[in-house]
């Protein structure tokens, strides 16, 4: 299935950075990881296209401000909302250069994005189905901000995501239960979602309402990618928590029946994903008005790119 893509977002290379994609019945949602914005792309009947782009910056007040990455790794949708996550991650430095002293130099480097650090809300206006001003859970108050003294996950909120530290690869919501899928940390082969209600406070921001949960799923070493809602239940986009290519599986988890320690027994793989080495990343899961599950790709190889700037993604039949 093509998705196409205005010049623009080919210049700053979206289509091929893509993190997260949700379906609205009448187009996509999506977002890359190296913007401060989001997409939507309308379903002409034969491919996704014409595509308007948003600026977060326009709807709520970004820690870091308009022009900073927000490295936005998971969307939903759902009651007439939108809501977003960041990764909530730290990032080390990629050795680039020849010189090993300072290859060392770089790949000791960590660095703190702030707009990384946000959840967000936004309400849809019922007739352009655009974004309006809404709320943001951001800066000191940030959701990692509580996890400070998690007996489980604080001693990792200093690590990068790609060592293993934490990082938030997606977002669902079923009712009023929000639900964040971790890429990391992995801890001893078993995964972590986080379970949060947050609601409006005071000047555009976001609160928890309640303390969050955490539930612990045997994934068998692997993280989540992303999630999606799926007959009352959700589907998990799982991969590698570390910088590696794969295996990738999407797993159904029966959220109803099975909640705080979910064992492999009660996981069902639903799909293998394909994944290359070092290209075709699946990063993004949405599911069809027909049934049909969509994967959209981080990364994508020189396959799925077309000749009118457009990328494909795959369409699988559970």
């Amino acid at each position: 299935m093509e998705l196409r893509f205005h010049p623009a977002s080919r210049e700053t290379l979206t289509h091929t950075n893509l993190s997260a994609v949700r379906h609205d019945g009448a187009g996509l949602w999506l977002a890359g990881d190296e913007t401060a914005t989001i997409e939507h792309l309308a379903w002409n009947g034969e491919r996704y296209d014409d595509q308007r782009t948003f600026h977060l910056a326009d709807y709520v007040d970004l820690p870091a401000g308009p022009h900073d990455e927000a490295d936005i790794e998971g969307l939903a949708r759902t009651d007439g909302q939108l809501w977003l996550v960041g990764s909530h991650s730290l990032k080390r430095r990629k050795p680039k250069s020849k010189d090993p002293e300072k290859a060392s130099r770089r790949l000791a480097t960590v660095l703190r994005e702030e707009n990384r650090f946000i959840l967000v809300r936004l309400p849809l206006d019922p007739v352009t189905n655009s974004p309006l001003p809404g709320e943001i859970m951001s800066g000191k108050d940030n959701l990692a901000r509580h996890l400070d003294d998690d007996e489980h996950l604080a001693p990792f909120l200093a690590l990068p995501g790609k060592d293993n530290g934490l990082d938030i690869e997606g977002i669902a919501v079923i009712g009023r239960r929000v639900f964040l899928g971790l890429r990391g940390p992995v801890l001893r082969g078993w995964a972590v979602v986080l379970e949060v209600n947050p609601v409006p406070a005071d000047r555009g921001r976001l609160r928890l309402a309640t303390p969050y949960k955490k539930h612990f799923l045997d994934l068998g070493g692997l993280g989540v990618r992303d999630l999606c809602p799926y007959d009352g239940d959700l589907l998990l986009l799982t991969g590698p928590s570390m910088d590696l290519d794969g295996p990738v599986r999407v797993v159904r988890w029966r959220v109803g029946k099975h909640t705080d320690m979910v064992g492999a027994q009660d996981l069902e793989t639903v799909a293998e994903l394909p994944f290359g080495i070092g290209f075709d990343h699946p990063e993004g899961l949405a599911m069809l008005p027909d049934g049909r599950l969509m994967v959209v790709y981080d990364s994508p190889g020189s396959h799925r790119l077309t000749p009118q700037g457009g990328v494909l993604a795959d369409i699988i039949a559970l």
